[in-house]
């Protein structure tokens, strides 16, 4: 094909973008029935005729065409595949002849080579920012006059229209992107007609797409859309949409078209047209769940701009020339950091640019999609900073509104009425619609409470690691360890209506009424799933709880910290206040606390795993079945990772997973787009260890952005470090889960060898502490010979130092005399053990704990009360007792 060398040759136009591939008689047909169809059966109905019968539009996925006299050569000049869009769209828009391009912007560049240099181009003042950018681009490179101005008063673009202006192009957006300023687009269409009858009237129609509303068909010249956004739904290709009416216009479009290159790729041409089919189905759901967000918000007191509430002020114009109000909204808050944290506060909502997909997005225009436009030029168009923009897909609506007004609560936007609140309300809708007579009506008679029949008495181990420590923040494997020191724990019931907690090492005595708990901002979900953790935490709730419990101001932060995550798990948990037992639970450890040995795991997991049992969501013990099933072990897991987020905000999820299991696991995690994963190693008997607490707080977070910050200036350095670590980890993962036979005493003398590898490692990345080469070295002088490195973060902390099997107690008690002596703190231990451990009932004299690990358990006393018996070390721990949650 030759290219037509002026805007004037019709050849490519009359050649490659034809209307139909069909006879005249078939289209004329085709045409006559689809005439008095509606607009959803277009959409659906996409007028194909392949050779082979093809249901759906085949993709030609060729750049060239054999022969001379076919319709198609060369895919930059056509293709069958767009062509078949673009016949498609031009129905839809009402259009003599479509384009399919690249993109929206493309599309806009393309219209905008029709002004000429000294020409004027009348633009609103309320526009999309890439849109404003290119104008702008235009107007100082171009040569082109251009011109802001309102266009939601016809009388305030009467003065650009006079002929001195040249005015060759109008630009409109009707809604506005951000504000939802409603053009008059028929109104100004004749308006221009007649003061500049040779100007372009050009509509970017991408907030409302042709199923809301056909700007053709209001006298404009060309509409476009960004075919990204409803007409394709799914955010899954880039695409630009051209409509036009006149034919000479399509002459001028088609030469620019083909000379550029910018037509759309056959195969996003097949997405694209998929999207299509969908489209009217998508919005409607879109529009109607836009419609509830937006008298939410106005019910609030929100300033909201959406066409589709009463008091928008130009409502009745919009709905004169549109069938919907569309899925953007957008409204203020007032204050731009209040607007940032409710952004940031969505779960659901996902912050990005753009709008008219599935997914619910949620945004600053000012910060994103409108910060190309400056400061200065947003304060002088009225375009608010704190302005959040919503963009509504096709979720379910109760979820939506539930995440929003989390944010909303969580942010401080709005104050929760904890008597009366869209969530409180919905819950007790849920709940009668469900069983009416087993909650609400039950409430009016007098409401019995459910209660555990007995006490519940769980164990959780600490944890150490062996190898790995910061390597793993950076994908190396951490191999992980149980060891026998524990958390012990008991949920006792009570009859008066109070939760309570109790944890006398850290000073915790506290209990709370539970009817006057913030029951009303429990997420909105199905009951039949509250055994399931939810993978994030609720904002608000989490506030609610925290302010609740700081009116204990007495008990110090880590006191408080240990109620704010029993709390949280105790009402996320029962789901109701109808489900809530009266209970007390009441903790205590031989753990060192805050010395990263996993103690707020353990706690953790006694936590998860007695209120679970209390619910009955994990069976209770028998005496002849001693393990939980895997199941119920992940069920325990997910819980005591939920009060990990609680107490950490973002934990790994080692220690819970180690507390739960027991044993050893070998933990690799994700970054960088590699796999990670948790393997249990379960091939090693128990290894006797020796923890030493130094007493010297750590900083976590300043140890770890140190390694990372070493890594970034020095990655010749640190690199070959962290691939060392790695070949330990690995060499140590065969070891521990018996891929290798070796003898008991060689393997002993090879975790030494790697013992002294990793701290050597980790002295190198900057980690270790004085104090901590102290305890290295007195475990490493003559007569004891060991192998001690640092564990957990280092910078103080612990040390671990292998102790062998055949090492003379008398010198191990020398060793710690020494040890104690320099100041610090000895726990002899053993590594591998089991995990979490559930009191079984049995009428013999002992009774055996249930653990998630093959094996006999441990034996604890019958009846154990851990606030009247003593339990072995409980006496030294009270003493040793700093933190109970890390800090």
């Amino acid at each position: 094909m030759t290219t037509p060398s002026t805007p004037g040759d019709s050849s490519l136009a009359t050649s490659v973008y034809t209307l139909s591939s069909k006879s005249p008689t078939e289209a004329e047909q085709y045409k006559a029935r689809a005439a008095d169809w509606r607009f959803s059966t277009l959409c659906a109905s996409v007028d194909n005729k392949d050779q082979y019968g093809a249901s759906s539009t085949p993709i030609y996925q060729t750049a060239t065409f054999k022969g001379m006299d076919g319709q198609y050569d060369y895919t930059r000049s056509g293709n069958p595949t767009r062509g078949g869009l673009e016949n498609h769209l031009a129905r839809l828009y009402g259009a003599t002849q479509a384009f399919a391009l690249s993109t929206g912007m493309t599309c806009l560049d393309t219209i905008l080579r029709l002004v000429k240099p000294g020409e004027t181009v009348l633009a609103g003042d309320d526009l999309y920012g890439g849109t404003n950018r290119l104008l702008t681009y235009l107007g100082t490179h171009g040569g082109v006059k251009v011109i802001h101005a309102d266009t939601t008063r016809i009388e305030a673009l009467r003065p650009y229209l006079q002929p001195g202006n040249k005015v060759r192009m109008v630009l409109l957006e009707s809604p506005t992107n951000p504000l939802l300023k409603i053009a008059d687009l028929e109104g100004i269409s004749k308006e221009v007609k007649q003061s500049s009858p040779d100007a372009l009237i050009v509509v970017d129609n991408t907030m409302m797409s042709p199923y809301l509303q056909r700007p053709l068909e209001l006298g404009a010249d060309i509409v476009y859309d960004s075919g990204t956004k409803y007409l394709s739904g799914h955010h899954d290709l880039m695409a630009g949409i051209i409509a036009v009416k006149r034919p000479e216009i399509c002459k001028d479009i088609a030469f620019l078209i083909n000379s550029v290159g910018s037509g759309l790729a056959p195969f996003d041409s097949f997405l694209l047209l998929r999207g299509v089919k969908t489209m009217s189905l998508r919005m409607d759901r879109q529009m109607a769940t836009a419609q509830l967000v937006a008298l939410y918000l106005d019910s609030l007191g929100f300033l909201v701009h959406y066409p589709g509430l009463k008091n928008h002020p130009k409502r009745d114009i919009h709905w004169k020339q549109a069938t919907g109000a569309g899925a953007v909204l957008s409204f203020v808050t007032g204050d731009k950091a209040l607007s940032e944290r409710i952004v940031g506060g969505t779960r659901l909502w996902g912050i990005s640019v753009s709008f008219g997909a599935v997914n619910s997005l949620i945004s600053m225009p000012c910060l994103m999609s409108h910060a190309s436009i400056s400061a200065a030029v947003r304060a002088e168009r009225g375009l608010p900073e704190n302005l959040i923009r919503l963009c509504v897909g096709i979720e379910d609506p109760r979820d939506l509104m539930d995440d929003l007004e989390h944010s909303l609560l969580s942010a401080g936007a709005i104050t929760p009425n904890l008597s009366h609140s869209p969530l409180s309300h919905s819950r007790s809708a849920e709940l009668y619609s469900s069983d009416p007579e087993a909650w609400i009506l039950e409430r009016a008679k007098g409401f019995k409470r459910p209660s555990t029949e007995s006490n519940i008495v769980v164990s959780a181990p600490g944890k150490v690691i062996l190898f790995g420590e910061h390597a793993v923040v950076h994908g190396v494997t951490a191999i992980a360890s149980s060891v026998n020191l524990r958390c012990f724990a008991v949920l006792s019931p009570r009859s008066d209506g109070k939760v309570a907690l109790e944890v006398p090492n850290v000073g915790v005595e506290a209990e709370w009424e539970i009817s006057k708990l913030p029951w009303g901002l429990l997420p909105v979900h199905s009951n039949t799933h509250r055994h399931v953790a939810d993978k994030d935490l609720d904002p608000a709730l989490l506030q609610s709880i925290e302010k609740l419990v700081h009116e204990h101001k007495e008990l110090g932060k880590t006191g408080l910290n240990s109620c704010i995550a029993y709390l949280y798990l105790y009402m996320v948990m029962a789901g109701a206040e109808c489900e809530a037992p009266s209970v007390t639970f009441t903790a205590t450890a031989n753990l060192p606390i805050s010395a990263g040995l996993g103690s707020s795991a353990a706690y953790s997991t006694c936590i998860a795993s007695s209120l679970l049992i209390a619910h009955s969501h994990i069976n209770k013990p028998t005496s002849d079945q001693s393990r939980l099933s895997e199941g119920e072990t992940n069920i325990v897991d997910g819980w005591a990772f939920l009060s990990e987020k609680v107490l950490h905000g973002t934990p790994s999820g080692i220690d819970n997973a180690v507390s739960v299991r027991g044993g050893a696991v070998a933990f690799t995690r994700s970054v960088g787009g590699r796999k990670g994963g948790l393997d249990g190693l379960h091939g090693f008997s128990s290894i006797r260890l020796l923890l030493t607490n130094t007493l010297v707080p750590r900083d976590t977070k300043s140890l770890v952005a140190g390694v990372s910050a070493k890594r970034l200036a020095e990655p010749h350095v640190v690199d070959p470090i962290l691939d060392a670590i790695q070949s330990i980890s690995d060499e140590a993962s065969t070891l521990l889960s018996g891929q290798t036979h070796v003898e008991r005493k060689e393997l002993i003398a090879r975790l030494e060898t790697l013992i002294r590898e990793n701290h050597s490692h980790l002295v190198n990345l900057g980690v270790s502490h004085p104090s901590l080469e102290m305890v290295v070295s007195a475990t490493a002088a003559e007569p004891f010979n060991l192998a001690t490195k640092l564990t957990g973060a280092g910078g103080g902390g612990c040390a671990v130092t292998l102790i062998p099997d055949d090492f003379p107690q008398s010198s191990l008690d020398a060793l710690i005399t020494t040890l104690e002596s320099q100041g610090f703190q000895p726990h002899l231990t053993s590594v591998g053990g089991p995990g979490l451990g559930i009191h079984s009932p049995s009428t013999q004299k002992e009774d055996k704990i249930r653990t998630p690990e093959e094996g006999e358990g441990m034996i604890v006393p019958k009846r154990v009360t851990l606030r009247e018996t003593p339990i072995d070390g409980l006496q030294t721990w009270s003493e040793r007792v700093g933190n109970w949650v890390h800090t």
